[in-house]
């Protein structure tokens, strides 16, 4: 039986709560949260678990062995660290951090005391990404050639971080799952509401080494919610719509076939277009979250390394964080060996 500890029971908070204290070998042991009327909210729902403003009880209490972080991101370089320091497991909510310096202390800190780090990048566990996981690697795509994403919606304006730290890493960690080749380069300019300090609306441009790129739209101020991602490749392409309720993956059987003529003429340059079927592949239909939960518990009895790891979460730092250094200086490309 896992004693798990969770610290934050704001917005996600209860959903790592209803899952983890369902989970067969596992036990909710704490809940962490210094606000009173969410407190007593958490005492209500699950009256087996101690609740507490006291984070060093957490950490105090041999008997709890994971820490689940649910909190802003400003608070997660010290609470992670200090959970690690205590020799507990843990996994934070995403993004790990703000800033990369503290990403890399965190990855190397759980080396040293051999403890599991993940990051909760929970899109990389519902069954279309783990469907266009397996399209990619079989090779039915071809090879990748653009990552496109739309994430808008009248959204929850964040105090702490702009819409890009916000929404970004749901589109970033699903990226570098689905190509993990490093990007070279990312711009990005944003815009903030006259009586907002952080930017509302964002658009990210990655650059690679070879012929892919990433292109990111991110919004907390559209009338309407877009959640479309389209992965081009030289043989099809596919689309996924979260918002899709029984089709969210859509592979096209499309594409085009470029043959040149005389190089020296643009005119002679001949397209020829392909249009084939269109599959809905079957996709597994499961909570996200619950299958997170049961991988992470899974990489804690098995001292596994989590599919979303330190590492991984750190790869999603280090764009965010190019992206916040581009929108400051209005768009300047900014090479990712800067961060290093």
């Amino acid at each position: 039986m896992l004693n798990v500890a969770l610290v934050g029971f704001g917005y996600w908070g209860p959903n790592l709560a209803r899952n983890f204290s369902s989970l067969p070998g596992c036990k909710l042991a704490y809940i962490c949260e210094p606000r009173e009327v969410r407190a007593q909210e958490a005492a209500l729902l699950y009256p087996q678990a101690k609740v507490t403003p006291d984070y060093q009880k957490l950490l105090q209490d041999p008997e709890v062995g994971a820490i689940l972080i649910a909190t802003p991101v400003s608070s997660h370089y010290d609470l992670t660290k200090r959970a690690l320091l205590a020799g507990k497991d843990v996994l934070v909510e995403k993004p790990l951090v703000a800033d990369v310096a503290q990403g890399k202390e965190l990855v190397d800190l759980a080396d040293e005391k051999e403890r599991i780090m993940a990051v909760d990048h929970t899109f990389l566990f519902t069954g279309a990404v783990m469907k266009m996981k397996e399209l990619v690697e079989a090779g039915e795509l071809g090879d990748l050639l653009y990552f496109d994403s739309v994430r808008i919606n009248l959204g929850l304006f964040q105090p702490d971080v702009n819409v890009i730290y916000d929404l970004a890493p749901h589109d970033i960690s699903i990226l570098t799952h689905l190509y993990p080749q490093e990007p070279v380069a990312v711009q990005a300019m944003g815009a903030r509401h006259p009586k907002h300090r952080q930017e509302h609306h964002a658009y990210l441009h990655l650059d690679y080494s070879g012929a892919f790129m990433a292109h990111l739209h991110l919004s907390w101020l559209a009338p309407v919610k877009v959640r479309r991602t389209l992965l081009g490749g030289s043989q099809k392409m596919m689309v996924y719509d979260d918002l899709e309720g029984s089709e969210k993956i859509k592979v096209y059987d499309k594409g085009v076939t470029i043959t040149n003529g005389d190089l020296n003429s643009v005119y002679q340059v001949q397209v020829d277009y392909r249009t084939g079927d269109m599959l809905a592949p079957r996709i597994k239909h499961s909570e996200a979250l619950r299958t997170e939960a049961e991988h992470f518990l899974d990489c804690v009895a098995r001292r596994s390394r989590p599919l979303a790891d330190g590492r991984e979460g750190l790869r999603v730092v280090r764009i965010l964080q190019a992206s916040r250094i581009s929108m400051q200086e209005e768009g300047r490309k900014v090479y990712l060996e800067e961060l290093d």
